[in-house]
């Protein structure tokens, strides 16, 4: 069943993991999908290639959402190319595994561009260029409530973009507009596997209830059903998708 049939979703950072699953989620779903991407073209027309295949409509565009011009472009292109913008979704994100006292004044600012001045940006566009009873979900994680070292940077751009979520619900809500955000703990994705050993991931699998990492479409399908008419009722909340990790 087609239930996200003429709605128009643009997925940022989509040219891979998490990213591209959900992209592939949302067309299978009757959307027409921009993949987002900033360096791996090559990647990100295979998704949309994937998506095309398979009956769908896909654009992708390179966009670096970090930046508010380029973030400008973007939205503009999909309304240029498919009419209207109905579903927004804030995937692109960068991890750096430090701790706190290694981090560099460039790996600083690359982080809080790429994981929070980028969400800032494209709700801000969103706001104007959004169709009313669309739909937006900002991936956040599950570190903003671990106490886990080397995770404090990423931890904090996570809680900076909960906090918007929280209050661009309640200023965008009278449009019939929705903003939630989707937590995931650990996914099976190169973002997660980079710089662990199998013994750290073993031991984080551990940590969930159900006993395993996540896949990628674990919260992609969570994903789908917050952009779908069926939740209509939920805004403004964090889902932890975390097999019961906390």
């Amino acid at each position: 069943m087609k239930t996200l049939q003429n709605k128009v979703a643009i997925v940022t950072g989509a040219s891979r993991g998490i990213g591209a699953e959900i992209a592939r989620t949302l067309a299978a779903a009757g959307a027409k999908v921009i993949v987002n991407y900033v360096r791996n073209g090559t990647a990100a027309n295979t998704v949309c290639t994937a998506i095309t295949e398979a009956g769908g409509e896909c654009l992708a565009v390179k966009a670096d959402v970090s930046d508010a011009a380029a973030v400008h472009r973007l939205f503009e292109r999909t309304i240029v190319h498919f009419g209207q913008v109905d579903i927004l979704v804030n995937n692109a994100g960068i991890l750096i595994f430090k701790k706190i006292a290694d981090i560099s004044n460039d790996e600083f600012n690359q982080i809080i561009d790429v994981n929070l001045r980028s969400v800032f940006y494209t709700l801000r566009e969103a706001a104007t260029r959004l169709a009313d009873n669309g739909r937006v979900v900002n991936i956040s994680s599950t570190v903003t409530r671990l106490m886990l070292p080397n995770y404090g940077l990423y931890a904090a751009t996570k809680g900076a973009v909960e906090q918007l979520t929280r209050i661009f619900a309640r200023e965008i809500g009278e449009r019939g507009i929705t903003v939630n955000t989707v937590s995931p703990g650990p996914v099976y994705t190169e973002l997660f596997i980079t710089g662990k050993t199998g013994e750290d991931i073993k031991r984080m699998a551990g940590m969930a209830a159900l006993g395993r990492i996540g896949e990628v479409n674990d919260i992609a399908q969570i994903v789908l059903f917050l952009v779908s008419e069926e939740s209509r009722w939920i805004t403004g909340q964090d889902i932890g998708a975390n097999g019961g990790m906390i």
